[in-house]
């Protein structure tokens, strides 16, 4: 969410022409992520957050909005795409296709307890559960394909044990068939910065730009991944039992998925190593862009790969 197309209070001002919610009064870059450009608008009807899309083609855009009011609609506290008058969610601006979500209060978290890490498997069964009844379809743009695909662009970046172990993971995952697994949509990015709470529950989940059709286990895989996990990559076992039960209350993990969890964990942790280090060596120009650091995925997944874990087994 870096601010990659400036975008001036006149320009927006006759873009806003064509919904109903008011003139502008406030504009405001927001600098947190890597992907969309953002910035909160406030109008005099409210707040509500631009998003001008730099990767993603105007054809593939429906899929996450439409999937975004399809969840608020289901009850799920997302972010609610504002239809323009001639009607339609997607818009152009400045060169860029665009939309209008409202805005949702809250803060997100940067270290979580338990009880938060319940919230969030509790919310993230009710957002795949919701993900069952909506029709859109879209394969994973960041799945085994790309992690392959990104193998020889990055090992000229990267040392010799880190080139080895990237190679390395993509071999195992690819020994790896998922038909077996439950799909749906999926969020894809639940890291804390995706999450709102107000008072100790949850009051959004946003950012749903990475969502995809693939596997449910993949999602809590990634989840557990940010969430769950010490400064030294490894899982927080208080943490990660509090999310996964609360998950599972909320939709029962079936036996396959039970036997996949490792494998999953190692799948959601490579996901985004090879994210950051293409983030990290090969970045766009931009404003107000950060890299994160592509090491703390690594250390997460030299953790997984020296450890065994397990699905809570509790009564369905």
């Amino acid at each position: 969410m870096s601010v990659y197309t400036t975008v001036t209070e006149e320009q927006l001002s006759a873009w806003l022409t064509n919904y109903s919610i008011g003139t502008l009064v406030g504009l405001k870059g927001i600098p947190a992520g890597i992907e969309n450009t953002n910035y909160f608008v406030t109008t005099t009807r409210g707040r509500f957050v631009l998003t001008l899309f730099e990767k993603l083609s105007a054809h593939e855009l429906p899929f996450y909005l439409n999937l975004m009011d399809h969840l608020a609609g289901a009850g799920i506290p997302s972010p609610r795409p504002i239809s323009a008058q001639r009607g339609g969610f997607l818009g152009k601006l400045n060169g860029k296709p665009a939309a209008l979500v409202s805005f949702l209060s809250g803060r997100d978290l940067t270290h979580p307890s338990e009880r938060h890490c319940s919230e969030v498997g509790a919310m993230l069964a009710r957002i795949h559960l919701a993900g069952q009844s909506y029709g859109g379809k879209m394969e994973n743009p960041r799945g085994p394909k790309w992690w392959q695909s990104m193998v020889p662009e990055l090992t000229p970046f990267l040392g010799a044990g880190d080139a080895a172990l990237l190679k390395e993971e993509v071999r195992f995952q690819s020994l790896y068939r998922l038909e077996g697994l439950p799909r749906s949509a999926i969020h894809a990015d639940l890291f804390r910065d995706n999450v709102l709470f107000e008072r100790d529950r949850i009051s959004g989940v946003i950012d749903f730009y990475f969502a995809c059709t693939d596997v449910l286990l993949y999602d809590v895989a990634i989840t557990v991944n940010d969430w769950c996990v010490g400064e030294k990559g490894a899982l927080d076992a208080a943490r990660a039992g509090a999310l996964l039960e609360a998950y599972h209350r909320g939709r029962a993990f079936t036996a396959v998925e039970r036997a996949a969890w490792p494998v999953m964990l190692r799948a959601g942790a490579l996901r985004f190593w090879v994210s950051r280090l293409y983030d990290f060596y090969l970045p766009r120009p931009g404003e107000l862009t950060h890299a994160k650091d592509p090491n703390h995925f690594r250390k997460i997944l030299a953790s997984h790969i020296g450890a065994t874990h397990d699905l809570p087994k509790l009564v369905s």
